[in-house]
């Protein structure tokens, strides 16, 4: 069942924004009177699953066809329409356009005035750039109406007063528990979880730290960046460790705690932070402790047993609002529309700042190129609206942004091709625009085999 509503969402947002990317070269071919001749959802090889097409005065439909219709060739001024059966995409057929379907023999014809060849650079140009355009825009609307509808709610970095607590990698690189992380190369992090986000996405080589009152520089080596993309939960918030209840099969089971405890202190030594009473229980297992604990205002010593694992059994008040003062921000429908714009912008330049990690040999964050699969992952495991706009604002986004890189057979190939033109006065030949096709067709399939042979191992 988990996959069968993961596999929806996949499709869904997929759907929802390539159909979106295909309307922007759609709309602006159409704005600058360009015959379009496809606009189809998914791919349709030899037969669609339904299309139509107005020609005669009116609307004709057509259920599970073939692509060969010659009544329907007969009127190519006119679009069609439809969905295909490979859900692997979509596609916008324009007129005079050297583009995947490698149509050779149109491109043979003379050219005439509603094609794309014909068009002058700068509209050729927003014709390439409107797929990439609408999808940013489409990132801009989702994010503005998340942000009027849900807000925005996050943990200040400066409000995580307890400082952090650290894994063995952060660890190993030099951080500790209780350090409060200010800044990574001098430029600090607004919001808590985007901490070692923010570490890797700008390569940082130091980290200014607050520890024991003193503020400390630790220099980080890059060597640890492979590392670092592969270990989540480097930086979590300290907080103090408060009883909700016991576990299931508790070696305190029948023992005093109670839902709200808070503990003060182990074997009289003072400490209240989880990472401290868990570094401290993992010195006693199989043992036995007593805890100091707070009770309505009322200071309590209880004897407690400790696993082979060194835990005690007990479910922790993981809610930060009992700890910290959450930062919420609520938008009107006015202020959510700059908002949207701006969250959007940071997005754009923060995913172009991760996928330099990814040209980057050293980094090894081409390991983590992933397909379908991996986009899968990212989705819950439960129905979330909220997540799943969040998602597709994203992935609108990501894009938008991989179809701007210059491989021939993406928007961004074309375009650059379109700049030097507009600068040179000199239209690159139709021969140069099949090669270049060609190598970007190679290119593509290369990254495909990639990111699907990191699914596949990442299955094992």
């Amino acid at each position: 069942m988990v996959i069968l509503l993961k596999t929806v969402q996949v499709v869904l947002a997929l759907s929802l924004l390539v159909i979106i990317h295909e309307f922007g070269h759609y709309s602006f071919a159409k704005l600058f009177k360009t015959r379009v001749e496809k606009l189809y959802l998914f791919f349709n090889p030899k037969i669609s699953l339904v299309k139509f097409k107005k020609f005669g005065g009116r609307t004709h439909v057509k259920f599970f066809s073939s692509n060969d219709d010659p009544t329907w060739a007969e009127h190519p001024e006119n679009t069609e329409y439809g969905i295909g059966w490979l859900p692997l995409g979509g596609y916008c057929k324009i007129s005079g356009m050297i583009d995947e379907s490698m149509d050779k023999e149109a491109m043979k014809l003379p050219p005439q005035p509603y094609e794309f060849r014909t068009k002058k650079a700068w509209q050729r140009f927003f014709i390439m750039f409107g797929g990439v355009f609408f999808n940013f825009i489409l990132a801009m609307v989702l994010y503005g109406a998340i942000l009027h509808h849900w807000g925005e709610e996050y943990l200040r970095n400066e409000d995580a007063v307890y400082g952090i607590a650290v894994n063995d990698l952060s660890y190993e690189m030099g951080f500790r528990n209780g350090d409060r992380i200010l800044a990574f190369d001098g430029v600090p992090t607004e919001d808590f979880s985007q901490l070692q986000v923010d570490m890797v996405r700008s390569q940082a080589t130091s980290a200014t730290v607050l520890r024991d009152g003193d503020t400390l520089t630790l220099s980080l080596d890059p060597l640890y960046i492979p590392a670092v993309l592969n270990t989540p939960g480097m930086f979590s918030p300290a907080f103090p460790f408060v009883v909700d209840g016991l576990t299931e099969n508790s070696v305190n089971e029948g023992s005093e705690l109670e839902k709200g405890d808070r503990f003060v202190a182990v074997d009289g030594k003072e400490m209240f932070l989880v990472p401290d009473i868990r570094t401290e229980l993992r010195n006693h297992k199989g043992g036995q402790i007593t805890a100091s604990v707070e009770r309505v205002q009322a200071r309590v010593d209880l004897p407690l047993k400790v696993d082979t694992a060194g835990m005690i059994g007990v479910a922790l008040d993981g809610d930060l609002r009992h700890f910290f003062e959450i930062t919420t921000n609520r938008y009107t429908v006015a202020e959510s529309i700059p908002a949207g714009i701006s969250k959007t912008f940071r997005t754009i330049s923060n995913y172009v700042k991760e996928l330099g990690l990814i040209f980057s040999p050293k980094t090894k964050a081409y390991k983590s190129v992933g397909s379908f699969i991996a986009i899968g992952r990212i989705f819950p495991d439960t129905w979330d609206w909220y997540r799943f706009w969040s998602l597709c604002a994203w992935l609108s986004i990501m894009l938008g942004v991989l179809n701007l890189l210059p491989i021939p057979a993406l928007d961004g190939g074309h375009i650059i091709f379109l700049i030097i033109e507009m600068l040179t006065g000199h239209k690159a030949s139709d021969k140069t625009m099949e090669i270049a096709e060609n190598v970007g067709i190679i290119l593509l399939l290369a990254l495909m085999v990639l990111a699907f042979g990191n699914d596949i191992r990442s299955l094992f």
